[in-house]
């Protein structure tokens, strides 16, 4: 690729750059019944995004901590927690990795590989940079949306429960969207 095919956006420097955690936000929705969605969300624990001097040379990782999952019904957070989903007492990590960043017409496409429930598989992030700004407390942040869309198969993820007219409870389709702030470090 060309260096014009491959260059940062605008206000985005070369450099280490950490997920500021308490300003960014995973969050999930998947199909409930056929009929609704359930939302929730899981901690980003810590990540880094180093920024080369290219998109070329460019990576993220990311942990995030299952245990935090939240979909606002304490019942159904415990459940999610249980062998029968995620098994947070022995998957208690999360993690992405990249391996290329990739500029499309709209923002760029992060892919890499998720690990959820001890499987990892490769995904592909549609990525959209939202900016930089200096913060009162002179950090230097910068601020990403992604999406991605997996299947719980892929990852192990297979509990569900027929419902009586058909279908079932749980879709395998989950839509996951991360809504990042990441300060430049010195």
């Amino acid at each position: 690729m060309s260096s014009t095919t491959t260059a940062l956006p605008t206000g985005l420097t070369t450099g280490t750059w950490a997920v500021d955690a308490s300003h960014t936000e995973a969050a999930f929705t998947v199909r409930h019944a056929g009929i609704s969605k359930v939302r929730g969300t899981v901690a980003v624990t810590s990540g880094t995004v180093v920024v080369g001097e290219d998109l070329d040379s460019t990576s993220v990782t990311v942990s995030l901590d299952p245990a935090t999952i939240s979909t606002g019904d304490a019942g159904r957070d415990g459940h999610l927690k249980t062998a029968d989903f995620f098994d947070v007492e022995k998957f208690g990590e999360w993690s992405f990795a990249s391996t290329a960043v990739r500029p499309t017409g709209s923002g760029y496409v992060i892919v890499g590989d998720l690990t959820i429930h001890g499987v990892t598989r490769e995904v592909e992030l549609a990525t959209e940079f939202n900016g930089s700004a200096v913060d009162p407390f002179g950090n230097t942040r910068a601020g990403f949306e992604a999406t991605t869309t997996i299947s719980r198969k892929d990852f192990g993820l297979t509990w569900n429960a027929a419902l009586e007219a058909g279908g079932v409870l749980v879709s395998d389709k989950v839509v996951i969207t991360i809504d990042a702030s990441v300060i430049k470090q010195a």
